[in-house]
């Protein structure tokens, strides 16, 4: 039990050392990364407003198909995508990147990679 309180601790520790150097403006606003072991969820947050401008997950119809794995790189690959894409249509295009209590590692960097790669600007 002290392996994974040690490891909750890093976490918290981790996200709010993450949080405190992003500045998120009305001109750029954050990308929120969230994964489970089953899926990847992405959100465009706007914090001056406070709310959510654009999201996309593995839970959505066009992302993944039913009984497809959505915690794997390749699902979090889409869901940059679709996130990158959405925010084009939003009219966003430059935002700051929000990895929240996870390492820029795996899945969170082939999101981010694939966010980059459909036009957003971190």
């Amino acid at each position: 039990m002290k392996y994974i309180a040690q490891v909750n601790k890093q976490r918290s520790r981790r996200r709010f050392r993450v949080r405190n150097k992003i500045r998120a403006t009305t001109s750029r606003p954050r990308v929120s990364v969230h994964r489970s072991n089953k899926h990847i969820y992405a959100q465009i947050i706007d914090d001056v407003a406070g709310r959510s401008l654009v999201s996309a997950s593995t839970r959505e119809a066009g992302i993944c198909a039913d009984g497809e794995n959505g915690g794997n790189v390749a699902s979090a690959t889409k869901v940059g995508e679709a996130l990158a894409k959405k925010a084009l249509e939003a009219g966003i295009t430059q935002v700051a990147f929000d990895r929240g209590l996870y390492k820029y590692h795996g899945r969170v960097a082939a999101l981010a990679d694939a966010a980059r790669q459909g036009g957003l600007d971190f």
